[in-house]
């Protein structure tokens, strides 16, 4: 049994490289969507930012509630690895095949799929490290798996940045399909026997063997840590996805469109590499440290971001700033799967938790941007700032005060 195993180090290092060149596959063209269908189709093909706009938000609505039954299938998957490869290619292949894809509706329905193959990789890959190292081991192992994915994302992002500079926007493209390549080759080095199916999604045992398996609904709403953890996992969300965006756009005022890009760019960048080692630290010390300590500081660090949005316009003020994105968002995303594993031991519902959970902080993020931008125009960037660092604070307030800790010694 997997949890009873010492883990195999070949497979540690499988994992270091799965999700290194995963990290940029795994959000399909992300950005550059929005960049090679202004640039590249343009007006001529009847592209504009709202067109762009529109296709975004049709995919991420899909993806959206493509989140739950993405973690049900983990959850009642017998060969995870597989599964990964499959949802690597939907992905890929919804992405290249908008050079020969023309038409909103078509654009629509390619990158609504990629959004749905998507969904599938956070909680399959946090399945099949639990199933590999079980759960003594699992936090430490997070930490290690997002380092490699941040790293993966920084490197991807700096490559996609000088390729495009010298072969234009048509180049990522060419390095998505190699790191899908490279991330299918390493997913098949990844025995499926290695995985303990039953560890993977939070029981000790098969059903067969004894183990009871609630259903999904019961194991979601009959949790109130887990909804609890929803509600604040959407709160945390709300406050951070609209900053980066809000960011770059006041750079643009403040300095012009071309060095905008650049200099959100190198936001990017150095949140990335702040979040390497932060995810690294987190997961060797999560066990010793707890849980909530390292969620309330990374509330903190979220609502003092927003803070200092406001004390200076200068470019490289707004740059510094938002590499504690590195910080809160490190800590998060390397304790979110710890924390729910630890949540739902025993239910056999691990996936579809996550993906329950994924789902309501995918809603703060998709509102975010809207919520920030209302009161932007309305207010101020002051203003918006101020208002996502109040609901940061909202946020830490109520784990603070509600949320129990998860590790228990």
């Amino acid at each position: 049994m997997a949890a009873d195993t010492k883990p195999n180090p070949s497979q540690g290092r499988t994992l270091d490289a799965l999700n290194f060149f995963l990290a940029d596959v795994r959000d399909g063209l992300g950005p550059y969507l929005a960049i090679y269908l202004l640039a590249v189709r343009g007006p001529a093909h009847g592209w504009n930012e709202a067109t762009v706009g529109l296709v975004l938000t049709i995919a991420g609505i899909v993806g959206l509630l493509g989140q739950t039954p993405a973690g049900s299938l983990i959850d009642r998957s017998r060969n995870k690895p597989r599964t990964v490869m499959i949802a690597a290619l939907l992905v890929t292949i919804s992405s290249l095949s908008l050079p020969v894809v023309s038409g909103f509706t078509f654009v629509a329905i390619t990158q609504s799929v990629a959004a749905v193959a998507g969904a599938v990789f956070a909680p399959a890959i946090s399945a099949i490290t639990l199933g590999l190292v079980g759960p003594k081991l699992f936090a430490r192992r997070v930490g290690r798996n997002e380092a490699f994915n941040h790293a993966g994302n920084a490197v991807s992002a700096a490559l996609a940045g000088v390729l495009a500079w010298n072969f234009g926007p048509v180049v990522v493209f060419w390095l998505m399909g190699g790191l899908t390549v490279a991330s299918i080759v390493t997913t098949m080095r990844i025995r499926n026997a290695d995985i303990d199916n039953a560890v993977a999604r939070g029981l000790e045992c098969e059903p067969e063997e004894g183990c009871e398996e609630l259903s999904g609904w019961k194991a979601l709403v009959e949790n109130r840590p887990l909804l609890l953890f929803a509600v604040i996992a959407f709160l945390f969300h709300l406050a951070n996805a609209a900053m980066l965006t809000s960011v770059s756009q006041l750079l643009s005022r403040t300095v012009g469109k071309d060095q905008a890009t650049s200099l959100t760019a190198a936001c990017i960048v150095a949140a990335q590499l702040v979040m390497v080692p932060v995810a690294v630290i987190v997961g060797r010390n999560t066990d010793r440290w707890g849980t909530k300590p390292l969620f309330l500081v990374a509330f903190g660090v979220l609502a003092a971001r927003g803070a200092l949005y406001t004390v200076s316009n200068n470019p490289w003020w707004l740059v510094g700033v938002q590499a504690l994105d590195g910080v809160g968002a490190g800590i998060f995303g390397a304790l979110f799967p710890v924390l729910i594993a630890d949540l739902t031991k025993g239910t056999g519902r691990f996936n579809v938790s996550q993906g329950a959970v994924a789902s309501a902080q995918g809603l703060g993020a998709a509102l975010s941007a809207s919520l920030a931008g209302g009161i932007i125009v309305s207010a101020g960037y002051a203003a918006g700032f101020l208002t996502l660092a109040g609901i940061a604070v909202a946020g830490l307030a109520l784990y603070a005060i509600a949320m129990p800790e998860t590790k228990k010694g």
